[in-house]
């Protein structure tokens, strides 16, 4: 499957965030985009991780071509969450974006020893809150080839 947005598929994205504000945010400022989407959001990582293995009110969930994750979230820190993502066949190649508060250098160590795709620290800065949804956006979803999904 090519997932693609030129050829009129939207690529589905994973905003793993327990911020209602930051989850806002995000979905202003990829509707301002010029890609094609559909966002679903995760509000904690065990919520996360039943989206990413299609369980029980999600069995019909689609798999993302990115997952936007927070490292400090309830139930399942977002460290567990990309260490189980990476760790699973099925899901190790969806490109993971840490997008957090923390600026700790051990945090950005343990997510890349982690193998997320890049870390970034979000801005307190409204505009520029919306600036770095934008980079991602146009870096992730029209820059990079994503890998096309593993039929099931």
């Amino acid at each position: 499957m090519d997932t693609n947005s030129l050829v009129g598929l939207p690529l589905e994205i994973l905003l793993v965030e327990d911020n209602p504000g930051d989850v806002r945010l995000t979905k202003e400022a990829l509707r301002e985009g010029k890609v094609l989407h559909n966002l679903s959001v995760a509000e904690d990582g065990v919520e996360a991780m039943s989206f990413l293995h299609r369980e029980g009110q999600y069995s019909d969930a689609p798999i993302p071509d990115l997952i936007l994750l927070d490292l400090n979230l309830p139930r399942k820190d977002g460290r567990e969450v990309l260490a189980e993502v990476k760790e699973d066949a099925a899901l190790k190649r969806i490109p993971v974006v840490v997008l957090t508060t923390s600026e700790a250098e051990q945090d950005i160590l343990k997510t890349y020893d982690l193998h997320a795709n890049c870390y970034i620290t979000k801005p307190v800065d409204l505009d520029q809150f919306i600036t770095i949804v934008h980079s991602i956006e146009n870096f992730w979803l029209t820059v990079v080839k994503l890998p096309p999904h593993e039929q099931a």
